[in-house]
């Protein structure tokens, strides 16, 4: 197997729990290679530190798979993975709707899998990954199959853009007979359509299914504003309990959905409207219009570590202008989805909002994604969703 020897205080983050290794950590590659290939990885005193497969187009130059020398990498050993990941789910998550694997956090880096009642959706980020698809594929069909889970279709939406970063083309389709990619589904006891075509990355956000369960209890009566709703998890969720829901989103076609869903609910205490968030948020403060929650769940304001200034000035003004449209006493739901902005920055980030609208405020939950998308310590940008809830009263 070919020997990949790390330079001399290189591999630290790995010691403490960390799966990558970067092109210029590495001192020496010995032996011949395949882009996607198995490699050894060693410290610069020859420690073995863990097997990961290599591909010299990527910054991430090795993704580790195991850190156990005996760990033969074959069909049984990524029967074994997938028996592990689906067991956890099985312990902390309701499975009709869940993120069976979420890469590194399941030791199966660049390979995302989530499952929407009787349909799996494969997202394939790496070419490690890639060139081992059917029989990922494969395995984990049989290890549901042999748990009595019965799955008709399985589709594959490897169209993100992180792929060209491997030098991968990004693509989608069937990896089974083709279905209808309209996929009926129960979230929290709301019924909601999920396209795993045409949706959002595998077609529904999962990592927030208790994010939307949490806020029913402050939502009951409520008149509730819901920026960004998507295809209105959120507002959905509301609008079981709430007297009034808006729900605002810039994308015609999300908007669609939601209503869509909304009408499959039988809901009557609901709209939704299409619009900027910053310029409707904007306008309903020079109407003077006030609510009892509003809920922040942007898309990423920033993807790389370059713009984290000038998100961080998008938080805070986003942030800033609803608190000033919440009654006293109000509560503000808000979420940053992007690994960058790390947990710590955003309780600044939100504060400082606070200051600005000379509000004061009371936590009331610190909330991450949903335990199928599992935070490994050590491993940093697993810990990608925060979802902070705050209760704000004047000064």
């Amino acid at each position: 197997m070919t020997k990949v020897t790390l330079k001399k205080g290189e591999g630290r983050t790995i010691h403490s729990g960390g799966l990558w290794v970067f092109d210029n950590e590495i001192d020496r590659i010995d032996g011949e290679y395949v882009n996607g290939d198995i490699v050894e990885v060693v410290s610069f005193k020859d420690d073995f530190l863990g097997y990961g497969y290599l591909n010299d187009r990527s910054k991430i130059r090795i993704r580790l798979i195991t850190r156990n020398k005996d760990d033969v990498i074959d069909e049984s050993f990524f029967e074994k993975r997938f028996y592990d990941a689906w067991n956890y789910r099985k312990k902390t998550v309701e499975t009709d709707c869940c993120r069976i694997v979420f890469s590194e956090a399941d030791r199966l880096p660049g390979l995302i899998v989530d499952k929407f009642e009787d349909v799996l959706v494969f997202e394939v980020d790496t070419l490690g990954m890639d060139v081992r698809k059917k029989i990922l594929v494969d395995t984990l069909l049989k290890v549901l199959k042999e748990d009595g889970v019965q799955i008709r279709g399985v589709y594959e939406r490897s169209d993100a853009r992180v792929r060209t970063l491997e030098g991968l083309e990004r693509i989608k389709g069937f990896l089974s007979e083709p279905f209808d990619t309209v996929v009926e589904v129960k979230e929290n006891g709301v019924k909601l359509k999920v396209d795993v075509d045409q949706g959002q990355k595998t077609g529904y956000f999962l990592d927030q299914k208790y994010n939307h369960l949490s806020i029913r209890r402050f939502c009951r009566d409520a008149k509730v504003l819901d920026c960004c709703t998507h295809t209105g998890g959120f507002a959905l969720s509301a609008a079981t309990v709430a007297k009034h829901v808006t729900g605002i989103d810039a994308s015609q076609l999300a908007i669609d959905q939601a209503k869509e869903n909304s009408e499959l609910n039988g809901f009557t205490n609901t709209e939704f409207i299409v619009a900027d968030v910053f310029e409707y948020l904007d306008q309903q403060e020079e109407k003077g219009e006030k609510y009892d929650v509003i809920i922040l769940d942007p898309p990423a304001f920033t993807k790389s570590r370059d713009s984290v200034r000038n998100a961080s000035k998008g938080y805070r003004r986003i942030n800033q202008t609803a608190m000033k449209l919440l009654r006293p006493g109000g509560f503000l739901v808000t979420c940053s989805c992007s690994e960058y902005i790390p947990r710590d920055l955003f309780l600044q980030i939100i504060l400082g909002s606070a200051n600005d609208a000379h509000k004061r405020l009371r936590l009331v939950e610190n909330r991450a994604q949903s335990p199928d998308h599992p935070i490994i310590l050590g491993h940093n940008v697993s810990d990608y969703l925060k979802c902070v809830i705050v209760q704000v009263n004047d000064r």
